[in-house]
């Protein structure tokens, strides 16, 4: 995430009356299942036990959503397409608050039950190992954010002209069935009714959009792999811009017009700071860009969504590059657990700071030595960010700054030729996939030539304020 809430210094707290949904995983964790014939009800995160599911892996969704501004329904159906990998005569998804009313397997009807997060199906027919299968949900309801255990809400938001769209760490199940853990990444079609007047803003390209009988229906599709907390279908009143890139990417901006003078000069930046970007990490990874800046004061922070991250308000140039550069850290290259958060958030920290240092600013030097100047009481060295622990911490000053801490303590040990070959090397080796500290660790050794374990563990992995030189 980026500078409200995921970056801490500018976050503005929203609690929400919602109990906590990795606090009630915690407590009600659906019990054991038999192994190799129904799939686990998690795919294994402590941080989040219940995020994602075992036993198959989705390669594509098509949503189909129709949402009522004025009375704030969702009435939808969802396509899975899937492979199970392993027997499968029972299988999970994540979905929560909505009532579901009807579940096919293959077009045939499938029993289901509601186990908390989870909506357990039951195919007709028990599933092989390897086979693809497609599994359609009918669903409809209110739907409501869930709380994070910082006290942020996440998911489906609603606005006062719409809804703000924003799923890290768990929200993507508030409105759409998934295996909504990071770990599977799928492509996706997205078919959007609102009110007429009102624009629906998703990931990828736009399809088309058409307006009939007093709602307009959009059209969107991101053909790259995408984690589900990533996904967007960001309703409200917008201006709408639309351009291409000299390198062929297709912008999008969807603007709030009560935002619409504060984020024009920001905005018109976006291609340069694109272009600057895709120089120093490698090709742009998507065909698609640009940005959707809500009113939502109530929200607190701003997300990277794929291909077009969605803003609370107007943001800042810092926003703006720290969101960019989660479509390489985060987004295209993907964290396989949670505890690895930093790599999204002291990535995009980082490219603030080089943002800066190559555009008249500050120095990263200067940023670190200004952070490391405070003292051994400042929540900066209150716990690791290589293994934050779960609750709220995932999204706290020490991923962000000490994980920047930690990659500019890597460029000094290794120089600049060898730090950008490392991060170019990360972003376009692991383009579209996943990627873990250890193996980041690895890449900067080969790249480099030298042990780095004990700077990343006195970085990543040591309590308290690290000595330093």
């Amino acid at each position: 995430m980026t500078p409200s809430r995921r970056q801490p210094a500018r976050r503005r707290t929203a609690v929400l009356a919602t109990v906590p949904v990795a606090v009630a995983a915690l407590l009600g964790a659906a019990g054991p299942t038999a192994p190799g014939t129904t799939g686990a009800p998690g795919a294994g995160d402590p941080y989040f036990p219940l995020s994602g599911n075992g036993g198959y892996d989705v390669r594509h969704y098509d949503l189909t959503l129709a949402y009522d501004t004025s009375a704030r329904r969702l009435d939808a159906t969802a396509v899975l397409t899937a492979r199970a990998t392993q027997r499968l005569t029972r299988f999970d998804l994540d979905l929560t608050g909505l009532k579901v009313t009807a579940v096919t397997v293959d077009r045939t009807k499938a029993a289901f039950r509601r186990d908390g997060q989870e909506l357990v199906v039951t195919p007709r027919h028990a599933l092989r190992a390897g086979q693809e299968f497609r599994v359609t949900v009918a669903y409809h309801g209110t739907p409501e954010p869930v709380t994070d255990p910082d006290g942020s809400a996440d998911g489906w938001i609603p606005t006062d002209d719409g809804a703000f769209v924003a799923g890290e760490p768990q929200g993507a199940m508030t409105w759409f069935p998934a295996n909504a853990h990071p770990k599977d990444k799928a492509s996706y079609d997205f078919t959007i009714t609102v009110p007429e007047g009102r624009a629906a803003v998703a990931n990828g390209v736009l399809l088309g959009q058409r307006t009939a009988g007093g709602r307009t229906t959009f059209r969107w599709r991101e053909t790259q792999p995408m984690a589900a907390y990533l996904a967007t279908a960001t309703i409200g009143k917008f201006q709408v811009e639309r351009y291409t890139t000299r390198d062929g990417i297709q912008v999008y901006n969807a603007v709030d017009a009560r935002e619409a003078r504060a984020a024009a000069p920001v905005l018109k930046k976006l291609p340069s700071v694109l272009e600057w970007e895709s120089k120093l990490f490698g090709p742009y990874p998507f065909r698609a860009a640009g940005a959707i800046v809500d009113h939502a004061p109530d929200v607190g922070y701003a997300l990277e969504t794929q291909t077009r991250p969605v803003y609370d308000s107007a943001p800042d140039l810092d926003t703006l590059v720290h969101e960019s550069a989660h479509q390489w850290f985060g987004d295209s290259v993907t964290l396989t657990a949670w505890k690895d958060i930093w790599l999204n958030e002291g990535f995009a920290t980082y490219a603030e700071w080089l943002y800066a240092e190559q555009h008249g600013g500050r120095s990263a030097q200067q940023a670190f030595d200004s952070l490391y100047a405070r003292p051994a009481s400042d929540e900066l060295w209150a716990y690791p960010p290589g293994d934050p622990g779960s609750g709220g911490n995932i999204f706290g000053t020490p991923v962000y700054a000490r994980g920047a801490m930690a990659l500019h303590e890597l460029r000094r040990t290794v120089g600049d030729r060898d730090f950008f070959r490392i991060l170019r090397a990360w972003a376009t080796g692991h383009r579209g996939g996943h990627g873990t500290t250890a193996q980041f660790v690895r890449l900067a050794e080969a790249t480099s030539g030298k042990r780095l374990g004990g700077l990343f563990h006195t970085w990543l992995y040591t309590s308290g304020k690290p000595n330093h030189p």
